[in-house]
C-alpha cells in the first residue's frame, strides 16, 4: 500500500510526480489497512539529504501491499549542516526523543560522510550508537545502509571495517548465497547492486560474528547479511536505493575536484564506451583550462538501472517480515502455534502456509 503524507515534506510531492502512490492522511484514515511506522535516520551530508529521503521512501512505498507506511525522518544534531539543510530538518524532521516516545515498527539508518580512520572517533558516533542501542530493544528490525552496517559490526560485534587499496565503486553483480531465507524469497538469484565505498567488512568478519551472509559479489564482497536471530538487523554494504543517476552525480563531483580529472577511474559496469569517450574528452578539455560544461545531458540517456527491481523485492520481503512479527507481538490473531520470539520461524511458516 502507499506512503501516507502525514506531514508537508516536499519529498512526497516529488514522489507523486514520479508516479509513486502517496495518500493524504484523510484518505488513509478511511482505509481498513494496518499502519506501519518506519523511521529514517538520515545521516547523509546536505547535498544528498533530500535525495536519500526520496530513494528510501520510494523503496518502502513501492515495496509491499500489506500496509500503509508512515515515514518518520530524523537526524543527529552532531552532524554538520548548512543553513538550507538546517531549515529543511527543522521544518520536516522529527526529534529522536519524539520518535523514541512514539515508537517504530522498523528503522532505516543511512550512511554518512566520515573524517576519522576510526568510526568511534566521529562526532556522530555516540548519538548514533544511542539510536542503534534503543532500536535493538524496541524496534522489530533495523536496516543498516553502508556506513551504518560498518558501525553496527564494530559496535555490537567487534568487527572493524578495513580500508581497501582501491575504492569499491560501480555496479557489481551479486549472487544469493542462501535462498532459504525469507529476505531473498522470489528475487533474482543473480542481480546487480551499486557500491560506493573505500572500506569493507569481509565475509570472514560477518561469519565470525555469527551474521548470516545472504548475497555477495566476487568483486565487491558481501552486500546483504542478517543478524543471527534472522531479522533484528539487516545489513547492506551496497546502495540498492540509488537512483539511476546517483553514481553519475558522484563522478561529476569527483571529476571537478580531482586534478587531473583524467586520473579518476570510471565506476565499474556503469558507463558504456560512448559515455566513457565523452568523459575522457571532458577531462582533456578541463585539463587545458577551458572549463567545459560537464556533459550530463548527453550521459543520462546512456545510463541503465539494473538493480531497482531486486531492491524493491528485498525491501518488500523485509517489510513483510516486520509486518508479520509486529502483528503477532501485538496480540493480533495471525496464525496459531507461532512463536513471536522466533521471527524467522514465524515468517517461514507464514510463507509455507500461504503457498
Amino acid at each position: 500500500m502507499p506512503l501516507v503524507a502525514h506531514n508537508a515534506l516536499p519529498t512526497f510531492e516529488r514522489l507523486r510526480r514520479d508516479g509513486v502512490t502517496v495518500l493524504a492522511p484523510e484518505r488513509a484514515a478511511n482505509q481498513e489497512i494496518r499502519e506501519l511506522h518506519v523511521g529514517l535516520l538520515n545521516m547523509m551530508p546536505d547535498a544528498a539529504l533530500e535525495a536519500t529521503e526520496r530513494q528510501f521512501y520510494r523503496l518502502v512505498g513501492e515495496s509491499n501491499p500489506i500496509a500503509q507506511f508512515y515515514m518518520h525522518p530524523f537526524t543527529l544534531p552532531t552532524l554538520p549542516r548548512g543553513e538550507k539543510a538546517r531549515a529543511h530538518i527543522a521544518a520536516y524532521y522529527e526529534s529522536f526523543a519524539a520518535i523514541r516516545d512514539k515508537g517504530l515498527d522498523a528503522l532505516i539508518i543511512t550512511g554518512a560522510n566520515v573524517s576519522q580512520p576510526n568510526l568511534a572517533d566521529e562526532a556522530f558516533w555516540q548519538p548514533m550508537i544511542e539510536v542503534i542501542d534503543w532500536a535493538w530493544d524496541h524496534v522489530t528490525s533495523t536496516l543498516c545502509s553502508c556506513l551504518a552496517t560498518h558501525a553496527v559490526m564494530q559496535f555490537r560485534y567487534g568487527q572493524t571495517r578495513v580500508r581497501q587499496p582501491d575504492k569499491i565503486w560501480g555496479v557489481f553483480e551479486h549472487r544469493v548465497t542462501d535462498a532459504r531465507h525469507p529476505l531473498v524469497a522470489d528475487i533474482n538469484t543473480r542481480f546487480d547492486v551499486p557500491h560506493s565505498r573505500w572500506n569493507d567488512v569481509s565475509r570472514a568478519q560477518f561469519e565470525a560474528a555469527g551474521v548470516k551472509v545472504l548475497a555477495e559479489s566476487p568483486e565487491a564482497g558481501v552486500h546483504l547479511a542478517v543478524s543471527p536471530d534472522g531479522l533484528r538487523t539487516v545489513f547492506f554494504q551496497g546502495h540498492p536505493e540509488y537512483d539511476t543517476v546517483s553514481l553519475l552525480k558522484e563522478y561529476k563531483r569527483d571529476a571537478q575536484a580531482v586534478t587531473p580529472a583524467a586520473s579518476l577511474p570510471f565506476p565499474v559496469r556503469y558507463f558504456d564506451a560512448r559515455a566513457q569517450a565523452l568523459l575522457q574528452e571532458y577531462a582533456r578539455r578541463l585539463h587545458t583550462g577551458t572549463a567545459p560544461e560537464f556533459p550530463e545531458a548527453l550521459l543520462i540517456p546512456r545510463l541503465d538501472n539494473t538493480w531497482h527491481d531486486t531492491a524493491e523485492g528485498v525491501v518488500g520481503n523485509w517489510i513483510g517480515c516486520v509486518y508479520q512479527v509486529t502483528h503477532s507481538a501485538r496480540g493480533l490473531p495471525f496464525m496459531p502455534g507461532v512463536d513471536p520470539d522466533n521471527p524467522l520461524g514465524l515468517v517461514a511458516r507464514f510463507r509455507d502456509n500461504a503457498t
